[in-house]
């Protein structure tokens, strides 16, 4: 006959260390970054069809005069992109994606066709001053994410 021992407790040193957390796994990894693509594309699909939609808005007319309507949307719109991009993308870059694609369409709207067609003529103030702020709305959100500071990974959750 054996009598029970008393529960004797091990050092800490003796303890097996405790299994590291397991990582997410592959499917959650493959989901994670097609819903990154997919942001991103979304991002430049919404700066294409903001950057007609402002230059429809460009020529607009009241009373025979131009108004500036574009110049609103286009702040508001690229504000809302310069948010968007990175957050659905997960990286500060991201932001690039819908400044370029804007700013290459409204290049290629203030440049002319071999026969002469534009879609920002000169006299167009409203387009002159919506390709301004709009340029200067994207450098603000690039520079406003550039000051923010990158805060480190959160540490493993410990058992």
């Amino acid at each position: 006959m054996s009598l029970p021992s008393a529960p004797v407790s091990t050092p800490e040193e003796l303890r097996p260390d405790p299994p590291p957390p397991a990582g997410p796994s592959a499917a959650y990894r493959a989901v994670d970054l097609v819903l990154r693509v997919v942001g991103g594309a979304v991002a430049v699909a919404a700066a294409a069809v903001t950057a007609v939609l402002e230059l429809i808005l460009s020529t607009w007319r009241v009373g025979g005069l131009l108004i500036g309507v574009s110049v609103l949307v286009t702040v508001l719109a690229n504000v809302a992109l310069g948010w968007f991009a990175p957050r659905a993308v997960g990286r500060r870059w991201a932001l690039a994606l819908p400044a370029v694609v804007w700013f290459a369409l409204m290049v290629l709207a203030a440049g002319g066709t071999a026969e002469g067609d534009v879609l920002i003529a000169a006299d167009n103030w409203v387009g002159l001053v919506m390709i301004f702020a709009g340029s200067v709305t994207f450098a603000v959100m690039g520079f406003r994410m550039m000051m923010i500071p990158r805060t480190p990974a959160p540490p493993p959750l410990q058992p």
